[in-house]
């Protein structure tokens, strides 16, 4: 998942920045809300992680903001505040999922993951195209009925392709989405994992555009 975290406390940033990185995540961050709704507006996310409490402007507002603008980026709100109303208040403005502060770092991951897999399978569990069958709550597919073994980025590549619903998502974009520049770095690993990828689920799933990326047909 390609997540932004927008949190003001630098020792919460920090963990989540360590946390997150280590399960293979590509982070972006910012510690107020006007950089925060900023970078939301410019770059493209599947997770957001916005605190209530920011200086500049509230998550809140950013929240109202960045749903007027029509940005659909699920988002998970952090808050300590514990009144009922406010997080029904940040529900009813357009956050998909609230958690309070403190919170378990294992809490927040099977959250994140539970909103990364409703926004690509369009809020269903199974998803089936031709003799292929796609499985986003347990992360397993098969063919003709029989199991196919994926390693963890072949089946993220392949959901963030499926996400696109037959429009073409481009190196860059996968490169931003499932791999940090370092891990990117001299490498050819998109070329790789596309190539393991048709090789175990077929070739006429995935089409190459040369030079430009690549495209999920169902």
């Amino acid at each position: 998942m390609k997540i932004l975290i927008i949190e003001d406390d630098k020792n919460i940033l920090s963990l989540l920045l360590r946390s997150l990185s280590e399960d293979g995540h590509v982070i972006q961050s910012a510690t107020n809300g006007d950089d925060g709704e900023y970078m939301a507006d410019v770059n493209s996310y599947d997770v957001i992680i916005l605190d209530w409490m920011l200086p500049q402007k509230s998550g809140l507002d950013v929240l109202v903001s960045l749903r007027k603008k029509n940005n659909k980026t699920p988002i998970i709100m952090l808050t300590a505040k514990s009144d009922i109303d406010d997080k029904i208040k940040g529900l009813k403005y357009g956050a998909d999922d609230y958690l309070g502060k403190p919170f378990s770092l294992k809490e927040l991951e099977a959250r994140l993951e539970a909103l990364y897999r409703r926004d690509a399978r369009g809020g269903l569990d199974t998803i089936k195209s031709k003799d292929l069958t796609i499985n986003f709550e347990s992360k397993k597919i098969s063919k003709n009925g029989l199991d196919i073994s994926l390693t963890a980025k072949e089946f993220d590549l392949l959901a963030f392709l499926v996400k696109y619903n037959d429009k073409m998502v481009s190196k860059n974009m996968i490169e931003q989405e499932l791999w940090s520049q370092e891990e990117f770095l001299s490498s050819n690993v998109i070329q790789v994992t596309i190539y393991n990828l048709r090789k175990k689920i077929g070739k006429d799933y995935i089409q190459s555009f040369r030079g430009l990326g690549y495209q999920f047909v169902f």
